[in-house]
């Protein structure tokens, strides 16, 4: 692979893994607007906003490539099923430790993300993208 091929792929890797960051914050702050509205007792805005954070977790995790992802996407697969598991629960029953276990989970893998994005940057500046 020539440097502008090279180039051209991590400049694409960054932009998915910006694409996917912003996705883990849309499903943290759909959790953060789902917790204040079960302390407020608005169950219906908090069943929305729990839907939305759903539709984001389910579609992070439809994506998964199995074959080329290996162990990462199978682990993935199982922290996504995990919080689904956990909103589903948290909605049917109001439980905020319910929520506020699903948001650490994916703080966390958003965490790695961001230190992929990191990585991908170091090795911009070591080739001189």
């Amino acid at each position: 692979m020539d440097i502008t091929q090279y180039k051209k792929t991590v400049l694409a890797n960054t932009d998915r893994v910006q694409i996917v960051l912003m996705l883990y914050d849309g499903i943290l702050n759909h959790i953060r607007i789902a917790k204040q509205k079960v302390e407020r007792g608005d169950t219906m805005s908090k069943g929305t906003h729990l839907g939305k954070a759903t539709l984001i977790v389910t579609e992070l995790s439809n994506v998964l490539d199995m074959e080329k992802g290996g162990e990462i996407s199978t682990n993935l697969r199982s922290l996504y099923t995990y919080v689904l598991q956990r909103l589903l629960y948290a909605n049917l029953n109001n439980d905020l430790n319910a929520l506020e276990e699903a948001e650490k989970v994916i703080g966390t893998i958003k965490d790695g993300w961001k230190e992929m994005m990191k990585g991908l940057k170091q090795q911009q500046v070591e080739v001189g993208v």
